[in-house]
């Protein structure tokens, strides 16, 4: 199976940039790039640090082999000084940035990548790619958890994107709280429970719905979730507690008005003595339609299409900036897209209750320290080296204990200024 290695996920022009500066001299200057939203998408009021780790690995193995150096230099991507430097890269510089699972606001410096100007310069696509993508599954996937009001969800939007972005969902989806994943590649690479039963078609290819969850059952035993949505649902329900009995775990709906739907089968699986029978719920689900579901009994939601989506906001709107040279800041000075210069240092604030008050950047310099501060930057890579990272768990419930540290209007679901601000510090 052809697998594309990471080198090659990068812009034709971050190539031609290097053979530039090789030429003039300027591939070694000392450079700090850094990573940071200008803006939360429409109607949030926070971003979610997810994808880092992922992002090291791939740095890690960020090499050219001979044929990707020769594609490069037939194709007039690089001249042959240009080739030569892809042959012997490797990352020798810096990365820190914020937590996986840490929140960020418009302005936060999320990561900072240092080191010579060309073995930096290489890294903007691979890392804007990773980040934009997991940063933005991840904060619609926590806007979805926080929906749910402490009920289990379900990623299960691996038919909805490319096979390797699916992956990467679930394991972004898994750190924001969702509970298990149907991806089994995701189950194999980061450990993420995986669940899942069975689809309609199991149902259609017996000769009819008894039938299928009879077969079901025998294979899986009681503790599996029937679908009982396929033909009638009310039946549905009848037929499942007459196979399993009213031990039956879980029954499943993925279609209908869910609201009404809950409620009726409540009632149904209630009569019929299945009082822990529980019930699932799938279809299209976004945080606006299970927070519509709160009041109802529903158990889990299983959500697809929205997740892997970002829900409406398939990228973080993450750049990735130039903002020092040889230990000098630099700025672009548009008016639409002007950047700040200096590296970055920021630090949340808290009252003393643990809720955050503000987020405080620094260029160039540290902020003042006051109690319940908190410095959000960590070092990943020193001197080319990947430091030891927390674990996807340790990330996970990082990211809880952030979301309860935000003042509470920061968790609506309404459009609104961000859950905190960031105020930046000019430079002295």
């Amino acid at each position: 199976m052809h697998t594309l290695r990471p080198a090659l996920l990068t812009d034709h022009y971050e190539l031609t940039m290097v053979s530039a500066a090789l030429r003039d001299g300027t591939a070694d200057r000392r450079c700090v790039f850094e990573v940071f939203s200008r803006r939360l998408p429409a109607g949030r009021r926070y971003g979610v640090v997810a994808g880092t780790a992922r992002l090291v690995d791939l740095i890690r193995a960020f090499r050219f082999d001979p044929a990707e150096i020769e594609y490069l230099r037939r194709t007039g991507v690089v001249d042959e000084p240009g080739a030569e430097w892809l042959s012997r890269y490797r990352f020798t510089g810096e990365i820190d940035g914020y937590a996986e699972g840490e929140l960020f606001f418009p302005g936060s410096p999320i990561l900072t990548v240092s080191g010579g100007f060309a073995e930096c310069v290489v890294l903007e696509t691979l890392v804007l790619s990773v980040l934009n993508h997991d940063c933005a599954v991840a904060a619609a996937a926590a806007r979805m958890v926080t929906a749910a009001r402490g009920r289990a969800l379900i990623e299960m939007g691996s038919r909805r994107a490319h096979e390797e972005a699916a992956v990467a969902a679930a394991r972004a989806a898994y750190l924001a709280g969702f509970r298990f994943t149907s991806n089994l590649a995701a189950g194999q690479r980061y450990g993420i429970p995986t669940a899942g039963t069975a689809a309609h078609a199991f149902t259609l290819l017996h000769d009819d719905e008894r039938a299928a969850f009879a077969s079901q059952v025998a294979t899986l035993g009681k503790d599996t979730t029937l679908l009982v949505d396929t033909y009638d649902i009310s039946q549905g329900i009848r037929n499942a507690i007459e196979v399993a009995g009213p031990e039956l775990r879980a029954v499943r709906i993925d279609s209908g008005d869910l609201a009404v739907i809950a409620q009726q089968s409540r009632q149904l699986l209630d009569s019929l003595g299945a009082t822990e029978t529980k019930i699932i719920v799938s279809g299209d689900l976004d945080e606006y339609a299970i927070a519509a579901l709160a009041a109802e009994p529903v158990d889990m939601y299983g959500a697809g299409t929205a997740v892997v989506t970002g829900s409406g906001a398939p990228t973080a709107g993450l750049v990735y900036k130039l903002v020092e040279v040889e230990g000098r800041p630099v700025v672009k000075r548009s008016e639409q897209k002007a950047t700040i210069g200096g590296r970055k240092v920021a630090v949340r604030r808290h009252k003393p209750t643990g809720t955050a008050t503000e987020e405080i950047v620094v260029p160039q310099g540290v902020p003042d320290h006051r109690p319940n501060d908190r410095l959000l930057q960590r070092s990943y890579v020193v001197d080319g080296e990947p430091m030891a990272l927390p674990t996807l768990d340790e990330s996970r419930e990082h990211l809880r204990q952030c979301l309860i540290s935000i003042p509470w209007e920061g968790l609506k679901l309404s459009a609104g200024d961000p859950a905190i601000p960031v105020t930046v510090v000019p430079a002295e």
